[in-house]
């Protein structure tokens, strides 16, 4: 699954505009970027699998609801019956926090380069780490009970600074272990011609 934002054409909006254009528009055969040296390539996004919003707002809605019987019966109960107004704050609390798991949800994605692997999140404050394969020294797959239960897994970077680790949530337990595999065995490879 391929996502970004709508400003982000990656290689699919590359190879259509390339698709457009006429001969005079095509690069030249030295490359992309002429004799001056290669164009770097645009990553190709890919976002987290729709289990983990489910996830996430299933664990929202059984708590906010938790609150909110609590918050509208007891109060209701023991002191009057116009106190049960008081569940409308959770309700509340309820309604944007399932518009911001689903925001927050659409911001994760990762990209893996030749060289690196780029993870981005953040709705208000953006925030794109870069972890080198030769930095790697840890890469491991783990999956909580809840986890589990909706199929899901996440992938924790361990780096030789603490600065770079990074963890991939909510994928695919396939997807994490060749991501796993896959990082591994370019760490190794990058590591061994330092």
């Amino acid at each position: 699954m391929e996502t970004g934002s709508p400003d982000d054409t990656g290689t699919a909006g590359a190879t259509r505009a390339a698709d457009r254009a006429g001969p005079a528009d095509q690069p030249s055969p030295a490359g992309p970027a002429g004799p001056a040296g290669p164009a770097r390539e645009e990553p190709v996004w890919t976002g987290l699998p729709p289990g983990l919003l489910r996830m996430r707002r299933l664990l929202l809605v059984v708590w906010l609801g938790l609150l909110t019987l609590a918050a509208g019966v007891l109060p209701a109960l023991f002191l009057a019956p116009l106190w049960a107004a008081l569940a409308l704050l959770p309700l509340a609390l309820l309604a944007w926090g399932w518009v911001m798991l689903g925001r927050n949800w659409r911001s994760w994605r990762y990209a893996e380069r030749a060289d690196d692997l780029l993870i981005s999140r953040g709705v208000l404050w953006r925030e794109e780490t870069v972890v080198p394969y030769g930095r790697m020294q840890l890469v491991e797959v783990t999956s909580g009970p809840v986890e589990r239960h909706f199929g899901l897994a996440s992938v924790q970077l361990h780096t030789a600074a603490a600065a770079t680790d990074a963890t991939i949530p909510g994928l695919d337990p396939a997807e994490a272990e060749r991501l796993r595999d896959r990082l591994t065995e370019l760490g190794e490879a990058r590591s061994a011609g330092l």
